[in-house]
């Protein structure tokens, strides 16, 4: 259950908290940035199966690579794309908190 809270708490949660908190004059625009940060998880339809608990989706799913989080990362670095970058690096993080719950 704690799993759960946390991997979704900030897929949804922290994205809303983060856009009211540091984005005050275009909360709106920014929590709809940070939110469809989400879109990325449509690499996970080129799995088999589509979703599994038990699996890790970093470094498996191809925007969920190393390459792909480094571009991620990359995109802080620069003013007109770091809302984009805190949005991805942001999701990036929540499937890295669920993959420490994945017993190997």
């Amino acid at each position: 259950m704690l799993r759960f809270f946390l991997h979704y708490g900030i897929h949804f949660i922290v994205p809303i908290l983060i856009g009211v908190i540091f984005f005050k004059e275009q909360k709106a625009r920014a929590i709809l940035i940070l939110l469809a940060a989400i879109i990325i998880d449509l690499d996970h339809l080129w799995a088999e199966p589509i979703f599994d608990a038990n699996r890790c989706s970093i470094n498996f799913h191809p925007l969920h690579t190393y390459w792909a989080i480094g571009c991620y990362f990359g995109l802080l670095f620069f003013k007109k794309t770091r809302i984009f970058g805190i949005a991805l690096v942001l999701h990036i993080l929540a499937d890295f908190v669920d993959c420490l719950f994945i017993r190997s």
